[in-house]
């Protein structure tokens, strides 16, 4: 039924046998290659041999009905129902898995750039970059500082970092979209209300087995870093411009200059690529799937205004699910918690409806008639 899940278990036991092999322990290279190998496929495998223990279980309970009484059977409907939702779950899991590659990522990054509205929005870009900050310390995750492009007032024009650490992109990632602010500016003298925008976008970071990157798809450039001074500015030419597929309609451009040491702004900037890589990937795949998936939340469409934080009333407002939370200063300062489980419980509710629950109930009816 699923070929290729019993394919990667096949493969996953051929690389255990090469994690134990003396040559390949005393290639360094090799054995960093294969282990991380190792490490995709047992994520790839743990919700396989889940979905098959969850398969396993029905079948039981479907065998307890016959010679059960009337109580018992209550009994096994009622798990019948909890155990055929989960399979249900672990089945859209494995179709994303097998679709995208999967949504288990250690690491992510996140950019956040300032849109309409001057140097409110790069202070709102600021205001966001804490939240998500103060957010993932809360929960334990790493933040790293990647990019930094400081807007003149305060705040950033663009910012971009890392977060690693357990379930973070299953957190963040219903974040990519467009943010919406609306408040008395501090440079506003007559109290009007203004409007601004940023843009967030939550990109898996890929290592270099799951994205390669051809050195003729690039082309880069060293330079001296700009901007208004400070920490983030040197004066040696240790900034990095990398072109990636310079003149072709795929070409976009990554640069990197926080760091005084130029291999350092090189690497960072090769991941944020890579991410960039793989974000057109995904994309390319969402787009293949049904026309009703695309109204799932998680579709990560920067275009798409998702979010109004309005100051004078305290409220967020969520325009996918349309839910409001009258605790915006609390959650500017990192408490997204609850913001982000409804979204959460959204997005399980709308794959369990595309995922045809019809099925499960006709499946548990069919066993009802036994009785």
């Amino acid at each position: 039924m699923w070929p290729a899940f019993e394919q990667a278990l096949i493969r996953l036991g051929e690389v255990e046998v090469l994690l134990g092999d003396p040559a390949v322990i005393g290639d360094r290279t090799r054995y960093t290659k294969i282990a991380k190998e190792h490490g995709s496929l047992q994520k790839m495998i743990r919700p396989y041999n889940d979905f098959l223990k969850v398969s396993d279980e029905i079948a039981q309970a479907n065998l307890m009905f016959d010679g059960a009484d009337a109580d018992l059977k209550v009994m096994v409907e009622e798990e019948l129902k909890s155990l055929m939702v989960r399979e249900v779950e672990l089945r859209t899991r494995l179709e994303d898995i097998l679709l995208m590659g999967g949504e288990d990522y250690g690491s992510i990054i996140v950019e956040i750039r300032a849109g309409t509205g001057g140097d409110e929005a790069a202070l709102f870009a600021g205001d966001l970059y804490r939240m998500y900050s103060q957010f993932g310390r809360d929960k334990g995750w790493k933040i790293e500082e990647i990019s930094f492009s400081p807007g003149e007032q305060g705040g950033y024009k663009e910012v971009v970092f890392g977060v690693s650490g357990d379930d973070a992109y299953q957190h963040l990632k219903y974040e990519s979209g467009g943010h919406r602010v609306q408040r008395v500016p501090k440079t506003e003298t007559q109290g009007r209300i203004h409007t601004s925008a940023a843009t967030v976008a939550i990109l898996p970071e890929p290592d270099e087995v799951q994205i390669e990157v051809k050195e003729s798809d690039i082309e880069w450039e060293r330079m001296r870093a700009g901007g208004a001074g400070g920490q983030h500015v040197n004066k040696t030419e240790s900034a990095v411009r990398i072109w990636y597929k310079k003149g072709t309609p795929d070409e976009f451009e990554v640069k990197c200059q926080d760091e005084r040491s130029q291999s350092k702004n090189y690497d960072r900037a090769m991941r944020i690529l890579r991410s960039r890589v793989f974000e057109r990937q995904r994309e390319k795949l969402h787009q293949e799937r049904a026309q009703h998936r695309k109204s799932l939340i998680g579709s990560g469409d920067r275009s798409e205004r998702i979010r109004t934080y309005n100051f004078p009333q305290n409220r967020i407002t969520d325009h996918r699910i349309n839910e409001s939370w009258y605790k915006l200063d609390a959650i500017v300062q990192g408490n997204l918690g609850e913001v982000i489980e409804t979204l959460r419980a959204h997005d399980k509710k709308q794959r369990l409806a595309e995922s045809n629950p019809e099925a499960v109930m006709k499946n548990v009816a069919e066993a009802n008639a036994r009785l």
